[in-house]
């Protein structure tokens, strides 16, 4: 069980109509755009549910953009998202779509920038909280309330425990962990949140360990809480 935070709980300071169509969409923009690494050039965003019913009506187009061009929920600069991304010439691409047994506040979000791809899923599930629930075909979950690990490797033995080991000595408590892997043997993907940021050092380390490929962090709090 996780217990919940002040977020959850008196909601974000944002910009917009609604905290679910627009907080949570900022949120889920800047998901994507930190595992990606650099703001995309080419930004399609499909949207389902009532996402795809409202996103121009709540602001819902504007909040993802706002998050891949990596800003807060209350930055006023969310207003004029879209011209600000065209202006550092993201191509950006919006498609309603239809799917059976989803989230009504869905979006998912492929994403290209220096020659690097991501696609991510994830939902609004209310009061600016967002749950992610696919990254790049692997079916992971996390809510990015806490600094996060996406850590790309090779399904082997003693993997998960030689990631576990450098959290440990890097003083990281994991509050939680998840493997998804395509098949036996070959590439998974390790998400870890954690109570603590990350340091340099200890990405270094786990980008050292044999059959990693690539060490993410995801951190969505404030930028001035972050210097």
């Amino acid at each position: 069980m996780r217990f919940k935070d002040v977020f959850s709980i008196i909601g974000p300071s944002m910009i917009g109509p609604s905290s679910s169509h627009t907080a949570g969409a900022v949120r889920l923009g800047r998901c994507a755009r930190q595992a990606l690494g650099v703001m995309p050039n080419e930004a399609e965003i499909r949207f389902y549910g009532s996402f795809a019913d409202t996103y121009v009506g709540h602001g819902t187009d504007l909040a993802i953009i706002a998050g891949l061009l990596d800003l807060d929920t209350d930055d006023v600069r969310i207003r004029h998202s879209i011209q600000h991304a065209e202006q550092l010439g993201m191509q950006i691409k919006f498609v309603p779509m239809t799917r059976p047994n989803v989230h009504p506040n869905t979006v998912t979000m492929l994403l290209q920038g220096d020659g690097r791809k991501v696609t991510m899923t994830g939902c609004s599930i209310g009061g600016g909280s967002i749950e992610i629930i696919n990254v790049n075909g692997f079916d992971v979950k996390f809510t990015a309330v806490y600094p996060t690990l996406l850590i790309y490797h090779k399904d082997r033995t003693g993997m998960v425990a030689e990631i576990s080991d450098i959290a440990r000595q890097a003083g990281i408590n994991i509050s939680y962990m998840e493997v998804d892997r395509k098949m036996r043997n070959g590439e998974a993907l390790t998400v870890i949140e954690s109570d603590e940021r990350l340091l340099p050092e200890a990405k270094q380390r786990l980008e050292q360990l044999t059959d990693v490929n690539e060490v993410c962090i995801i951190d969505l709090m404030k930028k001035e809480a972050q210097s």
